[in-house]
């Protein structure tokens, strides 16, 4: 998913599954490190980093492509690969060979790499230069610019327009200056046309036509009817189910109707099955929703624990707060440096900091990348944290709900 994006730079929070570049530019792209490398082991380690998630949010601008990889120590290291961009005569002559090669054009606009630009785009051996932060820097590249580079791989498996990124130019200006070449290159080529053709006048075929008025649409209902009573019929579907599925597909539509947007667009298969158990809090929980969290849990291969304390943060603040439970990272300077001392001073307590966490004894404040802190409670002496109470943008009303 990309979080941040202009036309000379674009931020991805998750990268395509897998570790293996699919593509054979992705392939060429990861032979490009690896035949520089001396040390096959720091290689196999840093595939493993990317397989195990090691490296976070990976941004792209031109000459380089940079995320922080976490490694043994606490604090992740700033990982670079460096790339050379074209100048601007190269960029003039590559343009043109595409708007004139329809082949080629067509597969960049398939979202692949044209064969005919493999030799130019793509970088050759020791052209990648890798850097990274950590002190390991006797022969690169290091684990962590390697786990960079084979993250980086499945990025240009899905989009080839990243790697054309790097080397200058954004995918909007990109497309806009090959459209323009491209329409010049059908005018040089399209024959006159003959002067007794049956044209018809511009102004004839804009002309507007009169219409009539479309009947104002219906009101919205006020909320979710109740769906229909399923017989328990063997050779049926778990009526059960089918009322869920009835419930949740009547409130998505009237979602839909209501404000012309998707509550569940874009969910990945644990989220929505953490959005359908949210409505059915774990307290007296009855043998259907039982069930239900049973079922979930099972086709997301998680536990029934994971997936209630997952329904309590969404109950808590949605997906937003479903991802400052799971997902720990480094926030900037700023609000969190400044909450320590406010919470102390406020006699909370003295709070020790880990990442985007803030912990005292049974209580724990998130702070999520929305910028809202997220309260949670754990029993003494254990690591068992729940969320607790709404968010807010101060961390002591967040603690106090």
């Amino acid at each position: 998913m990309i979080i941040a994006r202009d036309d000379r730079r674009r931020t991805f929070e998750t990268v395509p599954a897998g570790v293996e570049a699919a593509s054979w530019w992705g392939r060429a792209w990861v032979s490009a490190l690896e035949q520089v490398s001396r040390d096959p082991a720091r290689l196999a380690r840093g595939r493993a980093y990317a397989a195990e998630g090691h490296v976070d949010a990976v941004t792209v601008t031109p000459g380089r492509i940079v995320a922080y990889v976490r490694g043994s120590r606490a604090r992740p290291y700033r990982t670079e690969l460096a790339l050379s961009p074209f100048p601007d005569a190269e960029w003039s002559e590559l343009l043109e060979a595409v708007a004139a090669d329809p082949a080629a054009l067509a597969g960049l606009l398939e979202r692949e790499v044209p064969q005919s630009l493999a030799g130019t785009v793509l970088p050759g051996a020791g052209e990648l230069v890798p850097r990274c932060s950590c002190p390991d820097t006797a022969r690169p590249p290091c684990k962590h610019a390697a786990a960079l580079c084979y993250r980086a791989a499945r990025l240009l498996d899905e989009d080839p327009f990243v790697l054309l990124l790097l080397r200058g130019r954004g995918e909007r200006e990109l497309l806009d200056e090959l459209t323009r070449r491209n329409a010049a290159h059908a005018a040089r080529e399209q024959p006159d046309a003959a002067p007794d053709f049956p044209g018809v006048p511009a102004r004839a075929a804009l002309a507007l036509t009169s219409l009539p008025p479309l009947p104002a649409p219906p009101a919205a209902p006020a909320a979710v009817g109740l769906p229909p009573a399923y017989p328990a019929d063997p050779a049926a579907p778990d009526p059960l189910a089918l009322d869920q599925l009835a419930t949740d597909a009547a409130a998505r539509a009237l979602a839909l109707l209501t404000t012309a947007e998707d509550p569940i667009a874009g969910l990945t298969l644990w989220q929505d099955a953490v959005r359908l158990a949210s409505a059915h809090h774990t307290a007296g929980l009855t043998g259907a929703a039982r069930t239900l969290y049973r079922d979930l849990a099972r086709a997301t291969g998680r536990t029934t624990t994971d997936l209630a304390r997952a329904a309590a943060a969404w109950r808590q603040g949605g997906l937003p707060a479903l991802v400052a439970l799971e997902e720990p990272w480094d926030p900037p300077a700023g609000p969190f440096d400044r909450a320590r001392p406010a919470l102390l001073a406020a006699s909370r307590g003295a709070f020790r900091p880990d990442r985007n966490r803030l912990t005292a004894h049974t209580r724990q404040l998130r702070l999520g990348r929305d910028g809202l802190w997220y309260a949670y409670e754990s029993r003494p002496d254990t690591e068992d944290w729940w969320p607790t109470g709404t968010p807010s943008a101060d961390p002591l009303t967040a603690l106090s709900r």
